[in-house]
């Protein structure tokens, strides 16, 4: 049966204390709203629903980063959860299936949570994410006899007795699509707070005589983030399952504590990753490739054998074949390098594609920009780049060819050629001794006032 997700991402969070709509901050990397929408993409979904309100045009663009399929609606009030899950009635008319409703402010709900609620919709109308809290603090508590579920209690309106239960609703709900929102329907705002709550649909549920069931998880799924301590505790979480699960999959890391991964990172099994890495989006490492310390990557594809760093950036494109060297305080951007380059230190190559085997130079840049458009650099196999060339794009270096230390390349190098772009050196005996008299007399006077 096809599963569809509506995904809450209205709140402005105001505990936040910024301009950003909560959703958007970051955890390794990315915005929040992605963890949710890559836990529920593990489903499958035949649809994506996400409820946009405050920053909705930031919202929208973040969603569709993701997910450029899924369709955002706009919840214009924020009246309640139920109100929310209403906004995405018309996305959903007419589609037969389950509906999974996901909050983009919880990160860390794993898919196979995901996978027992819908299993468990075998059994019942309503399935509830729970979690059996150590503080349980302000959390709505869950009235329940085993997996069945008798109703839902938001602190504000809970009795003494009712407070003291630990079992605590996550939030998490899945239903038939058409029995979700024929409930929502029914739903009043007869509570402390006069919202419109998800909850009641439990009690509604039971009162027309349909079952709701209760899955139960580890507590730590099913953080929020509301503060900017909050925010700093999931990243922290985070990186603390990532370092993990890189060590359980084989990746050798000197200083686990100081790698940082992002949502997406992959880590082929004895790649080697030294103190101090930072992993942005989209990076994938092949086994056997080493990142020594103090590198910084994102968006980039590292093949097998490969060494980068120390003190290197790899940006968005860049892309090494196996066996590259890319040295100390070399940075790479949108550039393709073939098996066996060696780039050594202190260069940077922008918009290039380099041949194999081919040697550059120290101090080396690719002068990609004119200032209005980006050119791109070729340069060829087995190619020679001397040290402090710069390459004026778009310029091209054939086979085999060489350019001469301190050249300025502005026009298309031949294969097996040699170019040399610099002015002639001019020698002047003895003047150095002179010219640094002129410069010490010049000094005294200015001294003596």
């Amino acid at each position: 049966m096809p599963v569809f997700l509506v995904i809450l991402a209205a709140g402005q969070g105001t505990r936040m204390n910024s301009d950003l709509p909560k959703v958007l901050h970051k955890v390794a990397g990315v915005p929040l709203l992605h963890h949710a929408m890559q836990a529920g993409a593990a489903l499958s979904p035949g649809k994506v629903v996400v409820v946009a309100g405050h920053g909705a045009e930031a919202v929208i663009r973040a969603a569709r980063d993701f997910d450029p399929d899924c369709e955002v609606v706009v919840q214009a009030e924020q009246l309640g959860t139920a109100h929310a899950v209403g906004q995405a009635r018309a996305a959903l008319a007419g589609l037969t299936g389950d509906c999974v409703v996901l909050y983009g402010d919880t990160p860390f709900i794993r898919p196979e949570t995901l996978e027992a609620m819908l299993a468990a919709r075998s059994r019942h109308a309503v399935v509830v994410l729970g979690f059996e809290a150590r503080d349980p603090g302000r959390y709505g508590r869950l009235v329940a006899q085993g997996e069945a579920l008798d109703r839902i209690v938001e602190f504000k309106d809970a009795t003494p007795a009712e407070r003291d239960l630990t079992l605590c609703n996550s939030g998490v709900v899945c239903a038939d699509a058409a029995t979700l929102f024929d409930l929502i329907d029914a739903v009043g705002t007869q509570n402390a707070a006069g919202e419109y709550y998800l909850t009641d649909i439990v009690a509604i549920a039971r009162s027309r005589g349909l079952s709701a069931g209760v899955v139960i998880c580890p507590e730590a799924e099913t953080l929020g983030v509301n503060t900017r301590q909050q925010l700093a505790e999931a990243e922290a979480a985070f990186q603390t399952r990532a370092r993990a699960e890189a060590l359980e999959n084989g990746v050798t890391m000197t200083a686990p504590e100081t790698v940082f991964f992002a949502l997406d990172t992959v880590v082929g099994r004895d790649a080697i990753l030294g103190p101090n890495v930072i992993f942005g989006p989209g990076v994938t490492i092949e086994s056997g490739a080493e990142i020594k310390a103090f590198c910084h990557l994102e968006g980039c594809h590292v093949s097998r054998g490969a060494d980068v760093g120390p003190f290197a950036r790899l940006r968005p494109g860049a892309e090494l074949a196996e066996d590259v060297h890319v040295g100390n305080f070399v940075e790479i951007k949108n550039a393709i390098l073939d098996e066996g380059v060696k780039v050594g230190h202190l260069t940077y190559l922008g918009d290039a594609d380099v041949g194999e085997r081919t040697n550059i130079g120290a101090g080396t840049v690719t002068c990609n920009y004119d200032g209005v458009m980006k050119h791109r650099t070729v340069i060829g196999k087995r190619a020679f780049i001397g040290s402090d060339t710069m390459l004026v794009a778009p310029v091209r270096v054939g086979d085999d060819a060489m350019t001469g230390s301190g050249s300025v390349i502005t026009e298309d190098v031949p294969a097996e050629a040699i170019a040399l772009g610099r002015a002639k050196q001019v020698v002047k005996p003895g003047l150095a001794t002179v010219f640094f008299d002129r410069l010490r007399a010049i000094k005294a006077q200015k001294a003596k006032g």
